[in-house]
């Protein structure tokens, strides 16, 4: 028997529902544990009253090109100087090769698991938007992205009907996941440009995610991996939530 593919208002529905179940008692595992910090449960609730309360694809304001501002690159900002030598050997055979040998590669709770170059990706019908990205450090910056809607390649993996969360990893050993209402919004973005040219090297390239409905370092850089899963993975020893920062970052 063959399981049919869900439909992206089902995943919408769905991801509403899983996080209303938290507060009925559900037994679903849409949250990740607190770790024992208040401030994580604070997060959680956070997250749940936002699920339940307010629209699912509301869309954050974009500006235009006369309002770009100077955009500080944070975290790991050149890979191929990483002290992981399997790291910076990764990132500078990518960079000799124009990043043609870079793949992103999906799997999990989809159809059509697969890996995508990077021209596959821009083959995709793009988008560009030009956003204010907030720091969690306490400034802002507008920038320009262009990229493919994550959700368009969501679409091409084929969701299953089981399908909660996207887990996303990077060069750099990062480790996140986003939920589907995130996932699917169409301002999320699999960014490739930046301000009308290719992905900086400090600013994430070849691949980089936005989530422009949460904090910056929800965005992570140097894309390698999507994983669509049934349960919240929120990365354990590697996550944020057990090193002291939020799952969750909606503004």
């Amino acid at each position: 028997m063959t399981s049919r593919l869900v439909t992206r208002r089902e995943a919408l529905c769905a991801g509403v529902a899983a996080a209303a179940g938290v507060m009925l008692g559900g037994c679903s595992r849409p949250l990740p544990p607190t770790y024992g910090s208040v401030l994580r449960l604070a997060d959680n609730f956070t997250y749940v009253a936002h699920r339940t309360l307010l629209p699912g694809e509301s869309l954050v304001r974009e500006y235009s090109r006369a309002d770009l501002s100077s955009f500080p690159a944070v975290g790991t900002i050149d890979p191929a100087s990483a002290k992981r030598t399997e790291v910076a050997e990764t990132y500078r055979r990518w960079q000799a090769g124009g990043f043609g040998n870079w793949r992103l590669s999906v799997s999990g709770a989809v159809a059509r698991p697969g890996a995508w170059s990077l021209q596959e990706l821009k083959a995709l019908p793009s988008r560009t938007q030009i956003t204010k990205h907030t720091c969690e450090e306490g400034w802002t910056a507008i920038g320009e992205w262009t990229g493919v809607p994550l959700s368009r390649v969501l679409d091409a993996a084929g969701l299953q009907p089981s399908a909660r969360f996207v887990t996303f990893k990077s060069l750099d050993r990062r480790y996140d996941s986003i939920d589907l209402l995130d996932a699917l919004h169409p301002q999320t973005l699999l960014a490739y440009g930046m301000n009308g040219r290719d992905l900086p090297v400090a600013h994430g390239a070849p691949l980089r995610l936005r989530v422009e409905r949460q904090i910056g370092y929800k965005s992570m850089k140097f894309l390698t991996e999507m994983i669509v899963t049934e349960h919240l993975d929120d990365g354990g020893d590697r996550g944020y939530p057990k090193n002291g920062w939020a799952w969750y970052t909606g503004i």
